[in-house]
């Protein structure tokens, strides 16, 4: 074993081993994605699948797969583990979970994992996660009181043995959801997706003559470990520190405090101060935390090095528990992104007098925003459907922000006529919102505009989590900050921006998605790039003469 784990590769094998071990997690993927039955995962790419060793370390992920899936899917595989003994696990097992604490932070997130067997030796897990359409409780609600209103919990447990579905723990699951075929279908996408992996594992393993996965893990996390040092090495020693101000729940505004100290080769980020835990659905738990906290500077300093488990281990996060950082059991976290999405924005913050260069002002689609509808169809059908659209990025110091474009998630939209063609909702509008971007010298990217109809004879409910309403995305190095959020009927009535309302037949909603913040002082704009912005429409002339001198 220690000869295999001190193993060395040349170059050039390295490159084609990692090369196809990516694409081996991009075809599971891919299988995920055409035997979904969900929106969410066929068009809206709200899951992620990995490849690790036996350990439960990651070696690879897909493409284009949530960041913080990928980060957090091998701490829930350790937890497995320590569940369920190596010498436990058999082909053709499934172990389920989408307990908030031991996973990705809210109950919809399932995490499925399967052991890799080679020659009849464990070398490697295959994993998983998929947002489910439904989990029962609220559904996906930010006004919750406590984590059991918000669905069913399901701590650690085999969904298949040795091949064999756990009928019981369906029959649950399955019995406690608005739309069991929905779910059921994502479910058993997730374990095709782990099965195409364990397969393509098995024929590299075949062709490569490698005996496990061990030695190139730990070679290729490595790699990964040394290219973060050296990028943070980069960064000039200091504490480094902002606040950002968010929405909050009513009353209950909330802050996020963030020091970032940088000592040679290490980095670490501490929430002290930030806001205590409270008792709506926004707070957000640690593992979600430090996956949201870890890949913005991934993303900042070492973009370009796919990431893997070595990639985060000279960055340390803290977060005081009890606090939205860091809740403790029950809290209700079903809405976590509305705190976890803004990490990356009061980061770059903390870090634009050291890397100016390097980071990008507020995000607009930062906390994403989402709009959940469920009732019933015209022939008695539950339908549950989530609009996932975004505001726009913030801007660079070298481009604008893009606009309607999520970050630092990458959840995507999806088609429209998908979205309409499985629940009763019509999409009258859905384009760019004017002079949302924050003013800059590069401007914030555009949010957008989305109204729809509720087609349908009967009344449905309307989930919305959402934020930036009070407290827009701000600017940076003297950006201006871009458009808040908007949320309101045709007639002019306003729900609630974190709560279940009722929708009745008929009723169009308005959805304004915020702008990002600007980049640098606007009257630094090159004059050109305003008029391309009026020709375009992405600035009026009001805006361009206010904000740029430009008329």
């Amino acid at each position: 074993m220690a000869d295999r784990l001190t193993e060395t590769f040349d170059p050039i094998s390295l490159e084609i081993y990692w090369g196809r071990l990516i694409s081996i997690a991009d075809e599971a993927a891919t299988s995920l994605v055409r035997t979904a039955f969900s929106t969410i995962v066929r068009e809206s790419n709200d899951y992620a699948t990995v490849i690790m060793d036996r350990n439960g370390d990651s070696i690879c992920e897909n493409t284009g797969g949530i960041a913080s899936f990928s980060c957090i899917l091998p701490k829930t595989t350790k937890i497995f583990l320590d569940r369920f003994p190596l010498e436990s696990w058999r082909p053709g097992d499934a172990v389920i979970t989408n307990d908030p604490w031991l996973a990705t932070g809210h109950l919809p997130d399932f995490t499925v994992v399967t052991p890799i067997f080679h020659m009849g030796l464990l070398v490697g897990f295959a994993g998983c996660i998929s947002h489910s359409p439904d989990v029962g409780g609220s559904l996906w609600a930010a006004d919750c009181h406590e984590l059991f209103e918000e669905g069913i919990r399901i701590l650690p447990a085999h969904l298949l043995r040795a091949g064999e579905w756990n009928g019981t723990l369906l029959d649950i699951l399955l019995g406690n959801v608005r739309v069991p075929r929905q779910v059921l279908g994502d479910l058993e996408a997730q374990v095709v997706a782990n099965d195409v992996a364990v397969r393509r594992i098995v024929e590299f393993l075949d062709d490569t003559g490698l005996p496990d996965l061990l030695a190139l893990s730990k070679t290729l996390q490595r790699r990964s470990d040394a290219a973060m040092r050296k990028a943070i090495e980069s960064v000039p020693d200091g504490v480094y520190s902002a606040t950002l101000d968010a929405d909050g729940f009513d009353e209950q505004l909330t802050r996020i405090v963030c020091t970032v100290t940088v000592s040679g080769d290490t980095m670490h980020i501490d929430y002290a101060g930030t806001s205590p835990q409270i008792n709506r659905g926004i707070n957000c738990v640690l593992n979600y935390t430090h996956a949201y906290s870890v890949y913005p500077i991934k993303c900042a300093l070492d973009p370009l090095s796919p990431r893997n488990e070595g990639s985060y281990r000279a960055i340390t996060v803290t977060a005081p528990e009890r606090s939205i950082l860091n809740p403790v059991f029950p809290a209700p976290v079903g809405a976590r992104q509305l705190t976890g999405h803004l990490l990356a924005g009061v980061i770059y913050q903390a870090l634009s007098t050291a890397l100016p260069d390097k980071i990008i002002a507020d995000c607009g689609g930062a906390p994403s925003m989402r709009a959940l509808f469920s009732g019933a169809n015209q022939d008695g059908s539950s339908f549950s459907q989530v609009l996932f659209a975004s505001g726009g990025m913030g801007a660079g110091p070298h481009q604008d922000g893009l606009s309607t474009t999520a970050f630092p998630t990458n959840v995507g939209a999806g088609s429209i006529e998908a979205y309409e063609s499985v629940a009763p909702l019509l999409v009258w509008k859905k384009g760019l919102r004017t002079d949302s971007g924050g003013a800059g010298r590069q401007r914030g990217g555009l949010g957008q505009e989305v109204v729809i109809e509720l087609r349908t004879d009967a009344s449905a409910r309307l989930s919305l989590l959402s934020d930036r309403h009070n407290h827009p995305a701000v600017g940076i190095l003297g950006g201006l900050p871009g458009a808040p959020s908007v949320i309101a009927f045709e007639d002019g009535t306003k729900p609630h921006p974190k709560s279940r309302s009722v929708v009745e037949p008929g009723r169009r909603i308005t959805l304004l998605y915020a702008g990002g913040g600007g980049y640098g002082d606007p009257r630094s704009r090159d004059r050109a790039a305003v008029l391309a912005d009026l020709a375009d429409g992405y600035v009026s002339s009001d805006a361009a003469k206010l904000h740029y001198g430009v008329e």
